[in-house]
């Protein structure tokens, strides 16, 4: 479960990194740039444990894929709450079958 938790708060910075400047079109790209960078610093910090922790419980394949899941959950949560993005029936049928990858992931 730490790695999880981990992975969410890691999967929140760089959310917000690669996509929070989105908001401030006018904001210089330079200045996009710095910020981000300096939040995906975060995302490290957060992101390096989780995969130390994570590799004990989980092969190599298994961690990325949770990561790509909790990347997309983090994802949708921020395009609807922050950047005000609609969410459609696509998405969600295409997410849905991201989630069925994992699940092919994890099959023994």
């Amino acid at each position: 479960m730490r790695t999880i938790l981990l992975l969410l708060i890691s999967n929140t910075f760089m959310t917000f990194a690669w996509y929070g400047h989105l908001k401030s079109p006018d904001l210089p790209m330079w200045k996009a740039i710095a910020i981000s960078w300096g939040i995906a610093l975060f995302e490290y910090v957060f992101m390096v444990p989780a995969n130390r922790i994570g590799i004990g419980q989980f092969n190599a394949f298994q961690l990325k894929t949770i990561q790509e899941a909790v990347t997309l959950v983090v994802f949708v949560v921020f395009a609807i709450l922050y950047l005000k993005e609609p969410l459609k029936w696509n998405y969600l049928l295409g997410f849905g079958l991201i989630f069925l990858a994992v699940w092919v992931v994890f099959r023994k």
